[in-house]
């Protein structure tokens, strides 16, 4: 739950520290502009609100890990829900009123976080989750996306360290096996979610690794 709080006060405060001009940059994310993932953002926080407030009476179907569905397709921003946030960014206007708007909900989100029972079950996308899992998983949404923010943006704070670690961690167990010890928990991430092509020497490393990546998560 703590790691949960560092790691989107963290992400919001990167998004909070962006000039305008920034917005229009590309994001790390195939198709997006830096708005558009910002705009996703506040959408992410909708749902962290939804979720902590849909509370489940059967067993958890999922956990932290489980959570995500996993594919080998990386999206390309057609997808209809993709071009939908695109637009929907585009009618704020102004950047400011994006990071009002994530400011807003956003620091809801993270004040219901902090007062979430981790043992209480909820449900999302059909499934049952503790809440603490739930948030779990959520610091890999919000250190892959911390990732994605800064990706053109060099002056931009790099997510929490705790945050890359344990979503290195959560990673390898999706993988089934580790990275290899050389790859920094950032560069397992880049590569590992086919944010970046892995160099001919990183092949080397990864191994029989390579033919299953990239892990695309959803």
């Amino acid at each position: 739950m703590d790691l949960f709080s560092r790691s989107w006060t963290a992400l919001r405060a990167a998004v909070a520290a962006l000039a305008d001009e920034d917005f229009g940059q590309p994001s790390g994310c195939a198709g997006w502009l830096v708005r558009d993932l910002v705009c996703h953002l506040v959408i992410d926080a909708q749902d962290v609100l939804i979720t902590l407030a849909t509370p489940a009476d059967t067993e958890p179907t999922r956990d932290a890990v489980t959570y995500w569905e996993v594919t080998d397709t990386p999206p390309t921003g057609d997808d209809p829900l993709d071009a939908l946030t695109v637009r929907l960014a585009a009618a704020y206007g102004e950047p400011h009123l994006l990071q009002f708007h994530l400011d807003d909900v956003g620091s809801a989100a993270g004040r219901a976080a902090e007062l979430a029972d981790s043992a209480r079950r909820v449900r999302t996308r059909d499934e049952v989750l503790t809440a603490g899992d739930y948030l779990t998983a959520y610091v890999m949404e919000w250190t892959l996306h911390h990732l994605d923010l800064v990706a053109h943006l060099p002056h931009a704070a790099e997510p929490p360290v705790e945050g890359l670690a344990l979503s290195r961690a959560m990673l390898e167990k999706i993988a089934g096996t580790p990275f290899p010890a050389s790859f920094s928990d950032k560069e397992a991430l880049l590569v590992g979610t086919g944010r970046r092509a892995p160099t001919g020497a990183e092949k080397a490393e990864l191994g029989g690794l390579t033919a299953r990546l990239p892990l695309v998560l959803g």
